[in-house]
C-alpha cells in the first residue's frame, strides 16, 4: 500500500474551487467535486437533533437515488437554523447546478461549513457556479481542500493506492475541522473518492468500520456540530473484480479506515488553539464500550486538558476524569501512565483490570488561545 500526504484523485473525478464571496477574507469558499460517470454513495451525519439544511437535502437524495456525480460543498455559512429558506436555498443551489452540468437534481450532494443562523448568500453562489465547473480538473483537489476549511490552519489531505488482484485501486479524502470537534463526528466536514468496483453494501460496511474507527475517534471541546457530513464517493472506474466481501473487502476497509484516521488526527492536530496532540488508549476494559467510555472522559475533561497545556503532571485529573466515566473503576485496579508532558505529542495509558478490551481516542489540549478563537467567531 502506498501512501501520500496529498490529494491524488482516482480517474474519473474532478475537482474544482473558487472566492465566491462568502467569506469576507476573499479565500476560496465554494468547491465542487464532479464524477464524470455516475458513482455509488455512502454517507454518515452528524447525530445533532438540530440539522443543517445541507443534511436534510444529502439524506432526502440518498433515499430516492443510488447513483450521484458531484458534490458541492461552501464554507463560511453553515445553512442552518434559518427556518424554511435554508432548505430552499440548498434545492435551488443543487437544481442550478444540475442543469449547468446536465444531470438530474437528485445526483447532487451538497454540504455546508461555517456561521449557524445566516442565510445563505444563494445569489453569490449562482453567479460563482459557471466558473466553478470551468475550473474542474483532477488537480483541483488541491484548491477545494482549502475552500472546504473555516478555523483550520492548513488543508488535510491524504491519498493511497492499493492492489485488489491485478487493478490498482485509489483513495483520496480530504478533510476540513478544526473546532467544535467531539464524537460522533465533529465539525468536520470529510470527502473521499475511490475507484473501487464495489457493491453498495460493502461500500456501507467499510465507511460505517472506517469512520467509527476515526472521526468517531476524536475529540478536542466535546462540542457536535449541526452539518457534519462524511462522503464517500466509488466510481468503479478501476475496473477490478467487483468488491462484495473476502479479502478484497478486507483491503479496501485497511485502506479507507487508514485514510480517514489520517484524516482525523490532522483535524485534532489543527484544534483550535492545540499545541499538544495527545493519544489516550484504555487497555485491560470489560468490553470495548467501557474502554471508549472511559477514554472520551479524560479526552472531555478540561482540567485534564489544561493540565496537558501547562505540563503540569498532576495525574489525579485522569483519575478523576476515568472514575467519573460509570465504568465501575476499582482504585486497586487503576494503572495511569503518561509520557512527557513537554513533549508536542502525549501518549497517556490507562489498564482497567477489568478484562481484555481496548480503545483508543485522539484529542489536544485546551489554550488561551482556543477562547480566543471561538469569543471572535461571528
Amino acid at each position: 500500500m502506498k501512501t501520500y500526504k496529498k490529494g491524488i484523485l482516482p480517474p474519473g473525478f474532478q475537482a474544482s474551487a473558487i472566492s465566491c464571496g462568502i467569506k469576507r477574507s476573499g479565500k476560496p469558499d465554494l468547491a465542487l467535486f464532479f464524477s464524470a460517470k455516475p458513482a455509488l454513495a455512502s454517507c454518515v451525519f452528524t447525530t445533532n437533533d438540530i440539522l443543517a439544511a445541507p443534511v436534510i437535502l444529502s439524506k432526502t437524495h440518498l433515499k430516492n437515488n443510488n447513483r450521484f456525480q458531484a458534490i458541492i460543498a461552501n464554507s463560511g455559512n453553515a445553512n442552518c437554523f434559518n427556518a424554511k429558506t435554508g432548505l430552499k436555498d440548498a434545492r435551488e443551489t443543487t437544481r442550478v447546478l444540475a442543469r449547468a452540468l446536465g444531470l438530474k437534481q437528485e445526483s447532487i450532494l451538497v454540504a455546508s461549513t461555517g456561521i449557524i443562523g445566516k442565510r445563505l448568500p444563494l445569489l453569490k453562489i449562482k453567479r460563482g457556479i459557471p466558473k466553478l465547473i470551468k475550473g474542474l480538473s483532477s488537480p483541483g483537489i488541491d484548491k477545494a481542500a482549502r475552500a472546504i476549511m473555516t478555523t483550520d490552519t492548513f488543508a488535510k489531505k491524504f491519498s493511497l493506492k492499493f492492489n485488489a488482484g491485478a487493478k490498482e485501486i485509489t483513495v483520496c479524502g480530504i478533510a476540513k475541522g478544526a473546532g467544535m470537534i467531539a464524537p460522533n463526528m465533529a465539525t468536520l466536514l470529510g470527502f473521499i473518492f475511490t475507484d473501487a468496483h464495489i457493491t453498495q453494501a460493502a461500500l456501507n460496511q467499510a465507511l460505517k468500520i472506517a469512520v467509527n474507527n476515526s472521526f468517531n475517534c476524536i475529540t478536542v471541546d466535546g462540542c457536535m456540530s449541526t452539518n457534519d457530513t462524511v462522503m464517500l464517493l466509488a466510481n468503479g472506474a478501476a475496473g477490478n473484480a467487483k468488491i462484495h466481501g473476502g479479502k478484497n473487502l478486507d483491503l479496501f476497509v485497511r485502506a479507507l479506515s487508514l485514510a480517514c484516521l489520517e484524516l482525523a488526527k490532522m483535524i485534532v492536530r489543527d484544534g483550535e488553539g492545540a499545541s499538544k496532540f495527545i493519544k489516550i488508549s484504555v487497555k485491560y476494559a470489560r468490553d470495548q464500550q467501557t474502554a471508549r467510555a472511559v477514554a472520551l472522559s479524560i479526552a472531555n475533561s478540561n482540567l485534564f486538558k489544561t493540565a496537558a497545556y501547562g505540563e503540569n503532571p498532576n495525574f489525579g485529573r485522569i483519575a478523576s476524569a476515568a472514575g467519573s466515566s460509570g465504568a465501575g473503576i476499582r482504585e486497586k485496579d487503576l494503572k495511569i501512565k503518561v509520557s512527557p508532558l513537554k513533549k508536542k505529542e502525549i501518549d497517556v495509558e490507562v489498564a482497567l483490570n477489568q478484562g481484555s478490551a481496548s480503545a483508543v481516542v485522539y484529542t489536544s489540549d485546551l489554550t488561551p488561545e482556543y477562547i480566543k478563537i471561538n469569543a471572535a467567531y461571528n
